[in-house]
């Protein structure tokens, strides 16, 4: 039988690969299918083009997430503290990775509590992978996940593909969504379900939106593919096939925002999932979502230092505002699917 790797040899390897590796999902995002109607005489001063919001009682300069994605090794801790140095400079909202690894060994917990430590006014979402509710966590290890960040929300992330293709994953999803709904019940702050790069059905949409979910995050295929993560990881052959099998997998983002307001017309959306820039979180906010997430962009510039993720956040909100401002929308609430066409 092969040996599985320990969680933070896990970590470190999905850290080096993104970084590293190819990892594309064989899907585009469908964002490319849409562009805005250009207004030549947008009636606006640019200066006073405000792309803020607020969201679980928290204010955000602009509708960017920097998306979940690491913990639980001394690399991760490093680049989760640029991270989150860097929104709370712009003033935008993080998720962080899974906390399992925390849980487990709580000698970790530092390079995921290190995000409130230098980012007191962020909202800040903490993460467990939902099926854990299957392998011993409960309410309990929810809470101390929040704790343990001091989060606004929680995500329970759905990630049923990459359990499937990962060597020894956890792959029982039966009857999740009754013990999601158990979560959505008793604990204190929102919770927010979240595929990791696969998309959102209206069937799912349906059966998250009656467990009682707060926010539903898209996560559509397009960007990053966690199948072919763990085909660059896999411990045989047998498993790098089974993984690469899938690289053409999942709903794409733009798609599956559309199925999340066909489904659950009041659903509060954040869409992530080969999300290139400003433009595309746009492009989103206009299909229905509230937020735009991307990730492997800022782990790129995170990894090179805080500076660099400041500088490609506010780039990238900058995009956003000169996107409203061309197409004549001062606020976000303005920024409908009627200003988007079809190409």
């Amino acid at each position: 039988m092969t040996k599985v790797a320990p969680i933070d040899q896990r970590k470190s390897d999905h850290i080096r690969i993104n970084l590293e590796e190819d990892v594309r999902s064989g899907l585009t995002s469908g964002l490319e299918k849409y562009r805005f109607a250009h207004e030549a005489l947008p009636e606006l001063d640019l200066n006073q083009v405000n792309p803020s919001l607020s969201l679980f009682d928290k204010r955000l300069a602009a509708p960017i997430l920097i998306s979940s994605m690491t913990g639980g090794t001394e690399e991760a801790g490093e680049i989760n503290q640029r991270l989150a140095e860097a929104a709370q400079e712009v003033g935008i909202a993080m998720g962080v990775g899974s906390q399992r690894a925390a849980l487990e060994h709580p000698e970790q917990t530092p390079t995921f509590s290190i995000t409130r430590k230098v980012a007191p006014d962020i909202l800040l979402f903490a993460n467990l992978g939902a099926v854990q509710l299957n392998y011993g966590f409960g309410i309990d290890e929810c809470r101390k996940a929040v704790d343990m960040i001091q989060a606004d929300a929680l995500i329970l992330h759905l990630n049923p593909l990459q359990e499937a293709v990962q060597d020894a994953g956890d792959t029982n999803f039966a009857g999740l969504a009754k013990k999601i709904e158990e979560v959505c019940k008793k604990i204190e702050v929102p919770l927010i379900a979240k595929e990791v790069g696969w998309g959102i059905s209206e069937r799912t949409a349906k059966l998250l939106a009656d467990c009682g979910v707060s926010a539903i995050d898209v996560a559509g295929a397009g960007g990053t593919s966690w199948s072919q993560v763990e085909m660059h990881r896999a411990p045989d052959e047998f498993t790098r096939q089974l993984a690469a099998t899938f690289v053409g997998w999942g709903i794409p983002t733009a798609d599956s925002i559309l199925n999340v307001k066909k489904a659950i017309p009041d659903m509060t959306i954040f869409a992530s999932g080969g999300l290139k820039d400003g433009l595309d979180i746009a492009k989103c906010i206009a299909l229905g979502a509230t937020l735009g997430g991307m990730a492997g962009q800022f782990l790129k510039a995170a990894a090179i230092s805080t500076k660099k993720a400041v500088e490609v956040m506010k780039l990238t909100k900058r995009q956003i505002e000169v996107t409203m401002f061309n197409v004549g929308a001062g606020r976000l609430e303005s920024l409908k699917a009627g200003k988007l066409v079809e190409r």
